[in-house]
């Protein structure tokens, strides 16, 4: 025999356990849809047929500073707030500022642009006050933008990072 209970459905558990997994997969949707919404999509460039055709422009910065035989190295002491580096070459160059561009993985608005003086021996340091913690391309050129070195750095797992032209 079969008793039937008098609670009404909202006071017994099941429905609730059984709503709560399309309830949780709804606001997760909807968290989704406002992060595809609101946020700025980085990684997109509208201007490719341009930085296309300048790749051509690039190759021959790289080739220039093969010949140069260039490498810079790069070291952070977050303790002080200041980044080192040292720029050797095979070839004597005219000792000139340096641009260099540290370029933040996923968010353009933290890259950062700065100009360095190496001294005869090539080293140089600049104040750097934050440093944060990410895979961060690295650019550096000369001030004529003859030739360039790139590369990667994932500082802090990486504390130094050596570019070289290959």
């Amino acid at each position: 025999m079969h008793t039937i209970s008098a609670t009404p459905w909202y006071r017994e558990r099941w429905p609730w356990l059984l709503m709560a997994g399309p309830a949780a997969v709804l606001a997760a949707g909807a968290y989704t849809g406002w992060l595809a919404f609101a946020q700025q999509d980085a990684l997109v460039v509208g201007d490719y047929y341009k930085r296309g055709k300048a790749i051509n422009q690039d190759l021959r910065r790289d080739r220039s500073a093969a010949a140069l035989g260039a490498t810079i190295a790069l070291r952070y002491d977050a303790a002080h707030g200041v980044l080192h580096g040292r720029l050797s070459t095979r070839e004597p160059v005219r000792s000139g500022p340096l641009q260099l561009h540290l370029a933040h993985a996923t968010q353009p608005e933290k890259d950062l642009r700065l100009l360095v003086r190496p001294d005869a021996a090539g080293r140089f340091a600049v104040p750097l006050p934050l440093l944060e913690r990410s895979r961060w391309t690295v650019l550096v050129e000369d001030a004529g933008r003859t030739w360039r070195l790139e590369g990667q750095w994932h500082w802090p797992a990486v504390g130094q990072v050596t570019l070289a032209a290959l």
